[in-house]
């Protein structure tokens, strides 16, 4: 495959796994190469302009993980949305053309077939049967959770930054067990006690 180049990639398509969506849903279709920043004023513009009540982010290969932090994003910053996941196979289509062909011959293609894992996330306003599989009812949003929600929206625009969570306090414990292991080496020799003092800062 060395002399291979990949020179075109495109996937089948196929009708979203919801029943009974609205014909006009908007589907934000995530690519390994969006960016989040881009996706997220475009489908917030949807909910928060145009009144959309539902929207479907789906992805595929290694967009997978992208198209769920859009999906987080958008939970945190908007609230009350139910969520259904849907996980399955999508084909890939990959061409491949040979940048070294024999003298005389013509150039070869090569077309691989990959299945790769996707994911379709809808979101909605309205309530969704909670009995289908992949549902997930809407994060309350008091307390903690608004807190979190807000740290979000600040660092939401660059990359994934906004879930990431503080990280706690050291603990108490773990400092005072440290010193008290320093602790049994100090009664040595008179030599060796010179030093000690400044392992125990």
């Amino acid at each position: 495959m060395e002399n291979f180049r990949k020179v075109r990639t495109s996937e089948e398509e196929s009708p979203l796994p919801f029943p009974d969506l609205p014909p006009d849903v908007v589907e934000m279709k995530v690519k390994e190469g969006s960016k989040i920043r881009n996706l997220m004023n475009f489908a917030m513009a949807q909910m928060e302009l145009k009144g959309s009540r539902q929207i479907v982010f789906s992805g595929c290969g290694r967009a997978v993980t992208k198209t769920i932090t859009c999906v987080e994003i958008m939970k945190r910053k908007l609230g009350g949305l139910h969520q259904v996941t849907k996980v399955r196979y999508k084909t890939l289509l990959e061409v491949w053309e040979n940048q070294d062909p024999l003298p005389g011959s013509p150039a070869q293609n090569l077309t691989v077939h990959k299945n790769v894992p996707s994911i379709c996330i809808l979101l909605s306003r309205d309530p969704l049967d909670p009995n289908q599989t992949g549902y997930q009812p809407p994060e309350p949003q008091h307390g903690l959770g608004t807190q979190l929600g807000e740290a979000g929206e600040d660092t939401s625009s660059s990359s994934t930054k906004g879930l990431k969570r503080p990280l706690p306090p050291p603990c108490e414990e773990l400092l005072t067990k440290r010193l008290q292991v320093q602790v049994p080496d100090s009664p040595r020799g008179s030599g060796s006690t010179d030093h000690q003092p400044d392992h125990h800062y």
